[in-house]
């Protein structure tokens, strides 16, 4: 009856109290962190080894930037990023869709085995060593195309864009077969175009996952220092910081008028790190919800 009139009860304005102070909560320790780095980024280095710094710089200066981008290394290193996430995401994700719609086949006889054995490299490796020297022996060591190659087919992302393309209406397909059209341009003209929502999501996830990706540069590109990523650059400063206790470096850094420190360069370049994913996400989130939610359950 409470209902019917719009009046609401005592137990669901409790409940919605309870969930906003909750989700209030998420919010600020998910947000807190990220302020925290851009505002000691923003802050004078060497005041902020005097510590207090919370939401808003007390010194500002934007000389940690400057001494990021007057690093020649890390300027190299971010262009390499932004190749192989850019790169690495179109051919991944082509790559990818182009196997699910294969799997999604009923008529292909080996649906099932092939999948099978996608699904047992989620769990299984060849193991590092071994990967490396195939990596050596088919050439792609210090060579930008080993951020690229080897993960050409990501095994989750298959599945996803695979279980959504069964949810796709079977009469389209059937018809454009009746009119003489084949796999490849049914799959360009007509399954690409009708599963743009869960290929978005897909190219987050690759996005993410390329310009995140460090360790594979140390392996096998730190012999080319230009083919190193901003990422790998990233974890070298942060040991090469921890390694100094904390203390103040200053030589490998030009400063003109502001002492850096590497807690305030360290700030600087995670911002400059994360500042891409966190400006692309909008425009894919819209994508985001349906893609994962259709292309993750499969009735």
């Amino acid at each position: 009856m409470n209902r019917i009139s719009g009046k609401r009860s005592l137990g669901d304005s409790i409940f919605s109290i309870t969930n906003g102070i909750f989700m209030l909560l998420v919010m600020v320790v998910t947000l807190y962190p990220f302020l925290n780095t851009i505002a000691v980024s923003f802050n004078n280095g060497l005041d902020t080894i005097r510590g207090g710094i919370y939401l808003w710089p007390r010194e500002w200066t934007l000389q940690n930037y400057v001494s990021v981008f007057q690093n020649p290394h890390l300027t190299q290193a971010a262009f390499i990023s932004v190749a192989r996430t850019v790169v690495g995401t179109v051919v991944q994700l082509f790559c990818t869709a182009m196997l699910a719609y294969v799997l999604s086949r009923k008529e292909y006889m080996f649906n099932k085995l092939v999948t099978t054995l996608f699904v047992i490299t989620m769990y299984f490796s060849g193991g590092l060593i071994p990967g490396y020297m195939l990596i050596k022996q088919v050439g792609l060591l210090n060579s930008f195309w080993v951020y690229i190659i080897p993960g050409l087919i990501g095994v989750f992302n298959m599945i996803v864009i695979r279980t959504y393309i069964q949810g796709l209406s079977e009469g389209l397909i059937e018809s454009a077969k009746m009119d003489g059209a084949g796999d490849f341009r049914i799959f360009m003209r007509i399954v690409l175009p009708l599963s743009k929502p869960v290929l978005a999501t897909v190219a987050l996830f690759i996005a993410v996952g390329q310009w995140n990706s460090w360790f594979d540069s140390m392996l096998y590109t730190a012999g080319n220092r230009n083919l190193t990523t901003l990422q790998y650059e990233l974890m070298k400063l942060l040991s090469s910081s921890t390694s100094q206790g904390g203390t103040v470096n200053v030589d490998q850094y030009k400063n003109v008028t502001n002492m850096v420190t590497p807690v305030s360069i360290r700030a600087a370049i995670t911002i400059v790190t994360a500042m891409p994913i966190v400006l692309l996400y909008p425009f894919l989130q819209k994508y985001f919800v349906t893609g994962l939610t259709i292309g993750g359950v499969k009735e």
